[in-house]
């Protein structure tokens, strides 16, 4: 594989330029974490799933942590129904829970973690990864000042040649069901979609699928599990339909770094540092600035530094 081309959208997903699509990568290094059934599934249908990606006590702390974020009781769901504290650009994602939180060490204690690191060296097949600075996800039940049907989409332009080439993650805090909604996706569109998009009109939306005559498949996680997913497979959020349970987790992934762009480079460092959020329209931020004013900056391992772009890989 090549070195990319960057074709920057947001921080939560940078759209990539490669001669060779991920499915098809010839794998160089060996497996670190993936098994080669997990490696088959990867390439076929879009996503794997690697579990106990984390530590329990990683777990149990970041839950705390958004609970207290949101100024919810966990105990208590007559504090759950809140509205969200800005809306979003993408309207797909109003009410679906999204925790407008992107620094805190919590969530770098789980990006810096080696077995969730070496999970992304795997589908990358190289070692020099930058990694998201993407927020986290509280779903109460979909009702009152929360109304949300759910919704299938790409993150990235599909109509665009060559495809785009990324992948995103998500780290589930919670065990979760069908009920308790989640991640859905369409792996049989992911398995055929150069045929499928050889039947489209030339004027097809390039976000939003039409997914008829395809099965929509929630894919039900357990705590601590890490989903990686193909950015080229049509994914989205189940609403919460439970009386009184949460669909909790952190978004989170990884790229080839980019450390001859000194600017996006020093962006990056910045958000860590001053615990601002990512300077990207996606992403509406907390108004009320608590990691600037409640929380102090995260402390980095040696991997973190790298990930994060304060240490460069070639040092």
């Amino acid at each position: 594989m090549s070195e990319p081309a960057f074709a920057y959208t947001h921080e939560g997903n940078k759209s990539l330029a490669f001669d060779v699509p991920l499915k098809d990568i010839q794998k160089r290094l060996p497996l670190r974490v993936l098994s080669g059934e997990d490696w088959r599934h990867w390439t076929t249908w879009g996503y794997v799933i690697v579990p106990n990606a984390v530590p329990l006590g990683n777990i149990e702390r970041l839950k705390a942590l958004l609970w207290e974020f949101q100024e919810m009781e966990p105990a208590d769901p007559s504090t759950w129904n809140k509205p969200q504290l800005r809306d979003h650009q993408m309207p797909e994602l109003n009410h679906s829970g999204m925790v407008e939180i992107y620094n805190h060490q919590y969530l770098w204690d789980n990006r810096q973690h080696p077995r969730l690191y070496n999970a992304f060296v795997d589908i990358w097949d190289r070692e020099d990864l930058w990694v998201t600075l993407d927020r986290a996800n509280l779903n109460t039940p979909n009702r009152g000042a929360r109304p949300f049907q759910g919704f299938i989409h790409w993150d990235a332009d599909t109509t665009a040649r060559p495809l785009p080439v990324n992948v995103q993650g998500v780290l589930s805090l919670v065990d979760t069901d069908e009920e308790v909604g989640g991640f859905q996706c369409v792996p049989e569109l992911f398995r055929t979609l150069e045929e499928w998009s050889a039947s489209q009109p030339p004027d097809r939306h390039p976000f939003f699928p039409d997914t008829a005559g395809f099965e929509i498949r929630f894919v039900p996680m357990k705590a601590g599990d890490l989903l990686i997913w193909n950015t080229l497979l049509a994914h989205g959020i189940k609403p919460n339909v439970s009386s009184d349970r949460a669909r909790m987790a952190q978004y989170v992934s990884m790229y080839p770094a980019d450390e001859g762009n000194a600017e996006a480079c020093e962006t990056r460092v910045r958000s860590w540092r001053e615990r601002e959020i990512p300077n990207d329209p996606a992403f509406p931020g907390d108004p009320r600035e608590w990691e600037k004013t409640r929380y102090g900056r995260a402390e980095l391992t040696e991997l973190g530094e790298r990930l994060l772009g304060l240490r460069s890989w070639n040092a």
